[in-house]
C-alpha cells in the first residue's frame, strides 16, 4: 500500500506541515513511517527496528521520536528515543497512543497522525527547544 493510497496528497502534505511545524520550535526529529504491507511481529518491535535502521538514534540530543503506521496490519506504533522517553514518562506515550486509536477506529487518519505530531512536537519544544536553525533528518512520509 502505497502512501497515497492511505493518505490523499491534501492529508498528506497536511501532516509534513505538522512535522514541519513542530520541528520549527524544538531541536527534536519527528518521522513518520507508512510500512507497505503485513507486520509479523509486534508493532511496537516492527517501529524500534525500523527506528534505529533510519538511523533515528544518532541524533545529537537522543531526542527524536517515529510514528510507525501499518495500515494494512491495522497496525501503528510510537518510539520516542531515550532523552525524550526518561522526560515525557510512560504516561504521555499511553495518551498519544490512546488518542490515535481513537481517531483511527473512525477512520480519521491524518487526524490521528496531525495530533500525534502536535502533541510530540510541544513536548519536544517543552524539553528540547529549538538551538539552531539546522534539521537533522528529512520531514518527508517515509515508506517501506
Amino acid at each position: 500500500m502505497r502512501t497515497k493510497e492511505f493518505l490523499s496528497k491534501l492529508e498528506h502534505d497536511r501532516i509534513v506541515k505538522a512535522i514541519r511545524d513542530a520541528e520549527s520550535k524544538t531541536s527534536g526529529q519527528i518521522r513518520v513511517f507508512i510500512q507497505r504491507g503485513k507486520v509479523d511481529i509486534d508493532p511496537l518491535m516492527a517501529a524500534q527496528k525500523k527506528f534505529h535502521r533510519l538511523g533515528m538514534h544518532k541524533t545529537n540530543e537522543r531526542n527524536a521520536v517515529l510514528i510507525f503506521v501499518a495500515p494494512r496490519a491495522h497496525k501503528f506504533a510510537v518510539v520516542g528515543d531515550k532523552a525524550i522517553h526518561e522526560k515525557c514518562g510512560e504516561a504521555f506515550w499511553q495518551g498519544l497512543v490512546d488518542g490515535m486509536r481513537e481517531h483511527f477506529r473512525n477512520e480519521k487518519f491524518s487526524n490521528a497522525l496531525v495530533e500525534a505530531i502536535e502533541e510530540t512536537g510541544k513536548a519536544l519544544a517543552s524539553h528540547f527547544p529549538k538551538r539552531s536553525t539546522s534539521s537533522g533528518l528529512p520531514d518527508d512520509i517515509v515508506e517501506g
